[in-house]
């Protein structure tokens, strides 16, 4: 199989996992050839990484999301922001190039999320929603399309992912708070790099405008509790995943990678 080759954009350290795994010969179809960031130091120190062994191809850094695409990759890494995402989806996929995101915040507005699709579909690319800290989409997706269906989505956080955001209130430092609710569409708005996951399992079901989002925080709480709950008239799921650190998010990339060549996809 002629191997795929792979550009990343956000080289930080949901990234760098993805270079670990090519290293230990978890990606073996695919090639990195090309780094962007927005601190160029960064998409060279990744690119050095990758030529300092023989590989039998060179990685390059770019200055610009332009020269990054004209390297002309099957498949764009973006593991930068929602914002990153808003910015480079249409180019990329016009590009015939293909996108793995985890931001997938940036797909929150509908309007946008329409243009995405048409856009893939004219230039057959498409673009992978990873998994990132969550789960259970094949669920979610089936029982959506099963029936009518009521999706929730509740986070648990440490009062520090609140603390430069909108709903700030220093009662979060001493007690137990809720200190959100309300749809997937605003809770992105408000919080574009705490609830990435809540729009993605929001486009796995019924929709950002839909899912209810509540976000709780608990002093002294370390990671990342999240509950998602599906209920139909027939089916009644719970999904709960607690994570320590972000890592999880780079090895579903890792994974989208992996299931995106392999002869058995899950």
């Amino acid at each position: 199989m002629e191997k795929k080759t792979l550009a990343i954009v956000g080289c930080g350290g949901l990234a760098s996992i993805v270079v670990q795994a090519l290293d230990k010969g978890l990606l073996p179809d695919f090639q990195i050839i090309g780094t962007y960031s927005r601190t160029f130091n960064k998409a060279e120190v990744f690119s050095n990484h990758i030529n300092n062994i023989d590989r039998g191809y060179t990685c390059t850094a770019c200055h610009s999301l332009e020269e990054l695409l004209m390297l002309k990759p099957d498949y764009l890494i973006e593991a930068s922001s929602p914002d990153s995402l808003k910015e480079l989806a249409l180019p990329t996929l016009k590009n015939g190039t293909s996108i793995v995101t985890i931001s997938i915040g940036g797909l929150a507005n509908a309007d946008f999320y329409e243009e995405v699709k048409k856009t893939a579909s004219e230039h057959g690319t498409r673009v992978h929603i990873a998994s990132g800290a969550v789960g259970g989409f094949d669920v979610l997706r089936t029982v959506s399309l099963m029936e009518e269906s009521e999706v929730t989505f509740e986070s648990t956080k440490s009062p520090r992912a609140m603390r430069n955001s909108p709903v700030y209130n220093p009662i979060i430092e001493t007690q137990e708070h809720t200190s959100f609710k309300g749809t997937a569409v605003e809770a992105i708005a408000l919080f574009p790099r705490q609830v990435n996951v809540s729009v993605a399992a929001a486009l796995a079901s019924t929709g950002p405008e839909n899912v209810k989002v509540s976000i709780k925080t608990t002093p002294e709480f370390v990671g990342d509790n999240h509950r998602i709950e599906i209920k139909s008239q027939e089916i009644h799921a719970v999904l709960n995943i607690y994570s320590q650190t972000a890592k999880i998010a780079g090895w579903s990339i890792v994974n989208t990678l992996r299931n995106i060549t392999s002869p058995i996809a899950f």
